[in-house]
């Protein structure tokens, strides 16, 4: 496809030329007035190049920011609404819905023609997907914000990759050379982020922000307990938050070998956590008819954007940036959505910064990029010694690497 365009802009230019050498001939210009126009023709021809080089270079750079403010921006509505009483299980149920709705047509009609027959074994795959990646993560993700900041749950995210990491090195999945370099700073990285981890858990520290209110909640003495009470409770449940996630980051891993249209995958898995989460909550809940019904416009807002923006349009941005730049790309910017959240959660939802979060986010980002080093270093090892080895005959054996699916919430 590159070749044919080149030729077709070879093409193009040929024919710009050949108009300005018959512009020239017509005017009566001389073949030195013809090089001038030539020579400046060819600087612009670079410049547009030069121009349309970094469009490329930027446009992925662009969909990830518009990515994290999508990602931000969900999080503070979700906060809001579960503050106005908003069940989660309904919550997860009815987002899980709108993005089905949003997203089939498209995996239909973008894989019709490639998307292979599902079997028992790929449907148990796409189950245990929905349970882990969409009904679990999510509701543990919202229990969490609920009982916490909209900036501290957000955090978390940073912590999803490096307990990837450990899974798949316990599962033998991903090597650790503590001897190279990339090695050691995965293990740094790690280590640095559990720091960061202990941190958030267990020292909050000052206020940096609405000091008052903090007063105010330190003297009303019970309500200060049962609020200590159910920020810990939420950090657990975010901890778990992160286990579900990683658990079906590395899950997706196999099911992408097994079923590679992962636009209709995640159609399904978006419809069977639809069918998991509305079963248990009519189990387990008994929610009246009113509970399902919206009435609130922060309701509406939220599950509408939720699952066409958040859901739908993030995955497809997500998924173009993991294709264009690779996934150590797109997680790089995960950090970039704490920050976006941290100034929504001040200005807007009138939270407290405290000085344990700030100190614990700092280690944890920095352990998050080393690792990121770490895995960029050994990705690029990778390549030069495949490259290496495809210029002998056997080559040819060598087996692909798997897709790899964004991470996301």
């Amino acid at each position: 496809m590159r070749a044919i365009a080149f030729e077709e802009h070879r093409q193009v230019e040929g024919h710009c030329l050949y108009s300005i050498y018959r512009w020239s001939m017509t005017r009566g210009c001389c073949h030195l007035k013809f090089d001038h126009y030539l020579a400046s023709y060819s600087i612009l021809t670079k410049a547009s190049r030069m121009w349309g080089v970094q469009a490329d270079e930027w446009r992925p750079v662009m969909a990830m920011l518009l990515f994290d403010l999508i990602s931000a921006v969900m999080t503070a509505l979700v906060k809001k609404a579960l503050e106005e009483g908003l069940n989660r299980l309904v919550l997860i149920s009815l987002r899980q819905l709108v993005a089905t709705v949003f997203l089939a047509p498209i995996a239909y009609f973008k894989e019709r023609n490639t998307r292979p027959k599902i079997t028992m074994e790929i449907f148990v795959y796409l189950f245990f997907s929905a349970v882990l990646g969409a009904g679990l993560s999510q509701y543990t993700f919202f229990y969490g914000l609920q009982y916490t900041t909209a900036t501290f749950a957000i955090t978390f995210a940073n912590l999803s990759p490096v307990v990837t990491f450990l899974i798949a090195v316990v599962l033998r999945v991903e090597s650790l050379k503590m001897k190279s370099k990339a090695g050691a700073a995965k293990m740094v990285g790690t280590v640095t982020s559990f720091g960061g981890l202990l941190v958030l858990s267990l020292y909050r520290g000052v206020a940096l922000t609405n000091r008052g209110s903090m007063e105010e909640s330190a003297a009303g003495g019970g309500d200060g307990d049962k609020k200590n009470k159910q920020w810990i409770l939420g950090t657990v449940v975010l901890l778990g938050n992160c286990l579900c996630f990683s658990l079906w980051l590395l899950l997706q891993t196999k099911l992408t070998k097994k079923y590679p249209a992962i636009y209709s995958s995640t159609a399904i898995m978006f419809f069977l956590s639809t069918l998991q989460a509305g079963s248990l909550s009519l189990a387990t809940q008994r929610l009246s008819t009113s509970a399902w019904i919206l009435t609130r416009k922060m309701e509406i807002v939220t599950v509408l954007y939720s699952g066409i923006v958040a859901s739908g349009v993030g995955y497809l941005i997500m998924t173009w940036c993991v294709g264009k730049r690779g996934p150590v790309f797109t997680a790089a910017f995960i950090p970039l959505i704490q920050i976006m959240v941290a100034i929504i959660d001040f200005f807007f939802l009138h939270g407290q910064l405290h000085l344990g979060s700030v100190l614990g986010s700092a280690l944890m980002i920095t352990g998050l990029y080393l690792l990121l080093w770490g895995k960029k270093r050994d990705a690029s090892s990778s390549s030069a010694v495949a490259s290496v080895c495809c210029s002998a005959p056997a080559a040819a054996a060598l087996p692909k690497q798997p897709p790899q699916l964004p991470l996301h919430r």
